[in-house]
């Protein structure tokens, strides 16, 4: 396992200072923590990744964490999974170029 947490279902006016206090609970260290905003508006998505500095810190966040309830709201906390490849755009299709299909009469 690595030390990289995923925190899920977060309240949205929860800031990387609150998560970190959250995580740092019972002696556990955190290295860093990388709030999600979405990219237009700026506002927070409600997840979350937090570097723990062990391997053991962050076992503990996680069987401490999981399901536990933050402002009314049930989180997920997992060990955080690599970003699979994303396809689209011109590289690996997912758009057709040219026109196709038949032209009505008279044209």
């Amino acid at each position: 396992m690595g030390t990289r947490v995923y925190v899920g279902n977060l309240p949205f006016d929860m800031d990387a200072n609150a998560i970190r206090a959250l995580f740092e609970e019972g002696g556990r260290r955190v290295a860093d923590v990388k709030v999600i905003t979405d990219r237009d508006t700026g506002r927070p998505r409600g997840f979350a990744f937090v570097e723990m500095e062990s391997e053991s810190d962050a076992q503990a966040a996680i069987q401490t964490l999981n399901g536990r309830e933050i402002g009314g709201r049930p989180l997920t906390v997992n060990e955080a999974r690599e970003q699979a490849p994303r396809r689209g755009g011109y590289e690996g299709g997912g758009f057709r170029s040219g026109g196709g299909g038949r032209r009505p009469r008279g044209y």
